[in-house]
C-alpha cells in the first residue's frame, strides 16, 4: 500500500474542486442564478472551450494526487519489519504514464518521432572510434533497423491511436445523445428539464477532435518521443502534461488568495468613505506605484531566504517545491489585489445609497450585516468576472517569472521553465524548436479556452452588457418546455441580496 503525500497546493486544488461542485448545486437550486448559467451554456465558443478546460483539468487532478511507492522487502528481512518508501513522490498521472516511452529519459536532445539521438558522440565501433548519431535507450528499440522501417512503424501506431480515440468519442457521444433524446421525451410529457439551445453538436465536435489528438498523441508515444527530448533527455510530452498542474495552481490558488483583502478593503471602502476611504486608497496606491515584478521578485528571495535556512523542514524535495509554488500564489495574490478593489470601491460607493441601505441604517442594522447581506451579494458578479478574466493572465505570468528565474522551483515542470530552457536552444544550429512550440501550444490552448469561457460569464453576469435575443428566446425560451420562462428571471424586480 502506497504512502499518500498531502502536498499545500494538493489541498487547495481539491479544495477548490468542490468548493466549485457545492457552488454547482447552489446555482442548481437558485433560478436566478440557474438563467444566468444558461445564458453561458448557450455560447457555442464557452461551451467548447469548457471541454478543452475539462480535460486539462482532470490531467492537473490527476496529477495532484501524490504518493511514495511502497519498496519491496529487503532480502533477508523480518516478516514485522516496518515497510519501507521510495524517497521520491509521484503522482497519479506518474503511475498512469509508467512504463510508456515518456517516463523512459534520454541522454540528450532527440527530434520528435526520432529514434537517434540529435548531436554526434563517439562511439566504438569494431574496435575503432566512430563518430555517429547514437540510437535513444527508450525511443523505438523494438525496431530491427530503424532507418527503414521506421516511418511505417509510426504511421501503423499513429493509426491505432487514431481509431482508440475515435471509439471513445463515438462511444461517449452515443450516450450523450442517448440522454438527450430521452429528455426530449420528458419535456414532450411536460416534465420540467435543463436549459435549452446548449450547443451539443459543437461541444461533441469538440470532444471528438479532442480525443482524435489525445488519441494520435499516446499512439506516437507508445513507442516514440513525440515531440522530442529536452537537454536532459526528459521527455516534450511528458513536461508540458506536467507543467498543467502548476499553471492550474498558479491561475486558480493566487485568484483566490487575491479575493479576500480585495473584498474587505473594496466594499470598507466604499461604505464607511471617510479615512477609511482615504487609508485604503493610499495603501493600494502605493501597492501599484512599485513594479510588480520588482516587489514580487523580493518577496520570492526572502521567501527562498527562509526556505533554504529551514530545510529540514521538508522530507522530500517535492514537499519543498510545493511548498515555493504555494508561497509564490500568495505573493502573487497579496501584491495583485489592486485591481479588483478599486472594481468593488465604485459599486459600492454606487450601492451604498440606494433605498434598501438607507432603510437598514436607518432601523439600526448594524454595520456589518449590511456589507455582508445587502452590499457582498449584489458585487459579487464583479468578483466571479475577475476571477474568469484573471486565471489566463496569472497563467502567462507565471511564465514571465520563469522566465526570469524568480518562479517556480527549478525541479518543477512548469511552462516557464520550459520556455526558459528554450532560450538558448533557438539560437542553435541546427536550431532546436520543439521544446518552445510544446509550451507554446499547450498555453495556447489553456489560456484560449480560458478566455473564450471567461468573455461569456462576463457577458451573463454583468448587466450592462446583457442583450435581448427575441429570436434566440422564441426558437428555445431559457429552460426548455414545461419550465417557467427564465426572462422572467432576468426582468423581474431585484430585491436587496439577490446575487445578479
Amino acid at each position: 500500500m502506497p504512502k499518500f503525500v498531502f502536498l499545500w497546493t494538493d489541498i487547495a486544488l481539491w479544495l477548490m474542486a468542490l468548493g466549485a461542485a457545492a457552488y454547482a448545486w447552489r446555482v442548481r437550486r437558485s433560478p436566478n442564478l440557474r438563467a444566468t448559467w444558461a445564458r453561458v451554456a448557450r455560447d457555442t465558443p464557452a461551451m467548447c472551450s469548457a471541454v478543452v478546460l475539462s480535460a486539462f483539468v482532470t490531467i492537473g487532478l490527476l496529477d495532484s494526487v501524490h504518493y511514495r511507492p511502497l519498496l519491496p522487502p529487503a532480502p533477508g528481512a523480518a516478516a514485522d519489519a516496518a515497510p519501507v518508501y521510495a524517497p521520491a513522490v509521484q503522482s497519479a498521472l506518474d503511475g498512469l504514464l509508467k512504463g510508456t516511452v515518456l517516463t523512459r529519459p534520454e541522454k540528450t536532445y532527440s527530434e520528435p518521432l526520432a529514434v537517434r539521438q540529435f548531436t554526434k558522440e563517439t562511439m566504438v565501433v569494431d574496435g575503432k572510434p566512430v563518430r555517429d548519431f547514437p540510437r535513444l535507450r527508450g525511443a523505438g528499440i523494438h525496431l530491427e533497423d530503424p532507418d527503414k522501417g521506421r516511418w511505417a512503424d509510426v504511421l501503423t501506431r499513429l493509426g491505432l491511436g487514431l481509431g482508440g480515440g475515435l471509439a471513445v468519442s463515438l462511444a461517449v457521444v452515443a450516450i450523450l445523445f442517448t440522454c438527450l433524446a430521452r429528455r426530449g421525451r420528458r419535456a414532450e410529457e411536460g416534465m420540467p428539464v435543463g436549459p435549452s439551445g446548449v450547443p451539443w453538436t459543437a461541444m461533441a465536435l469538440t470532444f471528438t477532435l479532442l480525443c482524435l489528438t489525445v488519441g494520435a498523441l499516446a499512439g506516437m508515444s507508445s513507442g516514440y518521443h513525440a515531440l522530442g527530448t529536452d537537454r536532459i533527455g526528459n521527455d516534450v510530452l511528458w513536461q508540458a502534461l506536467k507543467s498543467i498542474r502548476t499553471a492550474l495552481v498558479i491561475g486558480s490558488l493566487t485568484t483566490i488568495a487575491m479575493l479576500p483583502p480585495a473584498i474587505v478593503f473594496g466594499i470598507a471602502a466604499g461604505y464607511f468613505k471617510g479615512k477609511v476611504d482615504d487609508a485604503i486608497q493610499y495603501l493600494y496606491t502605493t501597492i501599484t506605484s512599485i513594479p510588480g515584478v520588482l516587489l514580487v521578485a523580493a518577496c520570492a528571495l526572502m521567501m527562498q531566504v527562509y526556505i533554504d535556512n529551514h530545510s529540514d523542514l521538508f522530507d522530500t524535495s517535492a514537499a519543498r517545491a510545493d511548498l515555493r509554488l504555494f508561497l509564490l500564489c500568495m505573493i502573487l495574490g497579496f501584491t495583485g489585489w489592486a485591481g479588483l478593489c478599486r472594481l468593488l470601491r465604485a459599486e459600492t460607493l454606487k450601492l451604498r445609497e440606494l433605498e434598501y441601505v438607507q432603510a437598514a441604517r436607518a432601523f439600526g442594522v448594524s454595520h456589518w450585516r449590511i456589507m455582508t447581506r445587502h452590499l457582498l451579494p449584489n458585487v459579487a458578479h464583479l468578483v466571479l468576472i475577475t476571477m474568469v478574466l484573471e486565471f489566463s493572465g496569472l497563467v502567462l505570468y507565471e511564465a514571465v517569472l520563469s522566465y526570469l528565474g524568480i518562479g517556480v522551483d527549478p525541479s518543477m515542470n512548469s511552462f516557464g521553465s520550459m520556455i526558459d530552457g528554450a532560450r538558448l536552444e533557438m539560437s542553435r544550429d541546427p536550431m532546436i524548436w520543439w521544446n518552445l512550440m510544446t509550451a507554446f501550444l499547450f498555453m495556447l490552448a489553456l489560456v484560449l479556452a480560458a478566455n473564450l469561457f471567461a468573455d461569456a460569464v462576463r457577458d451573463a453576469f454583468d448587466p450592462r452588457t446583457r442583450r435581448y435575443k427575441p429570436g434566440g428566446i422564441a426558437r428555445h425560451g431559457l429552460f426548455g418546455r414545461g419550465a417557467r420562462p427564465a426572462l422572467a428571471a432576468d426582468t423581474r424586480q431585484s430585491r436587496p441580496g439577490d446575487t445578479p
